[in-house]
């Protein structure tokens, strides 16, 4: 079934995460994508063969692409490479700072060549500032950009535990992308775009900054708690934990009266409003942990379900597994097939075969040597 990119030409120079997360949604929407590989091929394929033989970070993040591998160096496939992007409506690259505008291929450059063309540079940094030469992988910038310093407990902090920098720089570019595409539909002409990943962090790092700020106050890491929200988190129960949150004045009512069954708590001055249990949080841990600890995980489920409460269980990898909200899509490397999560963005999806390491040149120096 065509998509809404069907007839749409992608050229990426890509490698590990963050320009592919931004490929494979174009891919899905039925873009051709062509992923241009050295010959020892795309960084993540080789970390590790967990899908027959395939990297799990490979098999998910480019299905339906084409594979060519490319020595951009050289003349012949230099020439291939400008016969595809004279072509291409779309051209993606994460390389390492400043090789693609040494190479001729940075975003400014290739839209000065190619009027209609998107061209995206993914970079670490912006490279305006500073910071534009260091080094950026996902845990180097989720470090850097101040996440990690409000992710965990209060004696240690940690990285998110997916690629959360990677996977919301490609988010945002394709996103960009599809602006771009929105506007040239009207004006004609295209757009060099840049990118960053410590943008995209510093972005989802705006509340925690906000606060420093202007209300001159740390974000403290809280664990499975909230640092600014408050009932809300893990409390255990007598066989597992329960996730409860309150978040409006409305929700602790229901709370106090149905949960901890103390209706006087509601005019408490220490717990009368939100600013105020962030405040005094340990001393309302000490009234909601008893109640909890006294209940099986079923048996509070019930208990906030009767009072119309949210709830949530700290489900592990094998619970998503086997979870009924999980939609599931099937997905082809070579060995067999295998079944992933689904596309959030396109449920009926039929996701093309992940290619083979240069599956595709033959194919593509023939179209593009003309």
């Amino acid at each position: 079934m065509a998509g809404p990119l069907t007839g749409l030409l992608v050229v990426a120079i890509e490698q590990a995460v963050a320009a592919p997360a931004c490929t494979v949604r174009l891919a899905d929407a039925g873009a051709r994508v062509i992923k241009i590989e050295r010959d020892t091929g795309d960084t993540a394929r080789h970390y590790d063969r967990a899908v027959y033989g395939t990297s799990a970070y490979f098999a998910w993040l480019n299905r339906g692409k084409q594979s060519a591998v490319l020595d951009i160096k050289r003349d012949t496939d230099r020439a291939v490479v400008e016969a595809m992007v004279a072509q291409a409506d779309v051209f993606v690259q994460n390389l390492a700072p400043g090789a693609a505008a040494r190479l001729g291929l940075g975003a400014a450059n290739l839209v000065a060549r190619y009027p209609r063309l998107i061209a995206v540079d993914i970079v670490g940094y912006g490279q305006d500032t500073p910071a534009r030469d260091m080094r950026a992988y996902d845990m180097l910038i989720q470090a850097e950009s101040g996440l990690c310093s409000v992710t965990g407990t209060a004696e240690t902090p940690v990285k998110v535990g997916v690629s959360v920098a990677d996977v919301t720089t490609g988010m945002t570019a394709h996103a960009a992308v599809l602006e771009a595409l929105l506007e040239r539909g009207l004006t004609g002409q295209g757009k060099a775009i840049e990118i960053a990943m410590f943008d995209t962090m510093a972005d989802l790092m705006a509340v925690p900054l906000l606060h420093h700020d202007y209300a001159h106050r740390e974000t403290p890491r809280v664990g499975l708690s909230h640092a600014a929200i408050y009932p809300y988190g893990a409390y255990a129960c007598a066989d597992g934990e329960v996730v409860a949150v309150v978040q409006t004045p409305h929700e602790w009512v229901r709370f106090c009266a149905m949960v901890l069954q103390r209706p006087d708590l509601t005019i408490d001055p220490r717990f009368a409003n939100n600013p105020a249990r962030v405040v005094n949080r340990v001393a309302l841990d000490a009234i909601i942990g008893p109640i909890f600890a006294a209940q099986t995980q079923a048996g509070m489920i019930a208990v906030l379900e009767a009072a119309d409460l949210p709830w949530s269980r700290v489900s592990t990898v094998a619970d998503l597994s086997a979870h009924p909200a999980l939609r599931r899509m099937q997905g082809t490397v070579t060995g067999g097939s295998f079944s992933g999560a689904v596309s959030p963005l396109r449920r009926d999806l039929v996701a093309g075969p992940v290619p083979e390491l240069g599956q595709h040149t033959d194919l593509i120096r023939a179209e593009f040597s003309r």
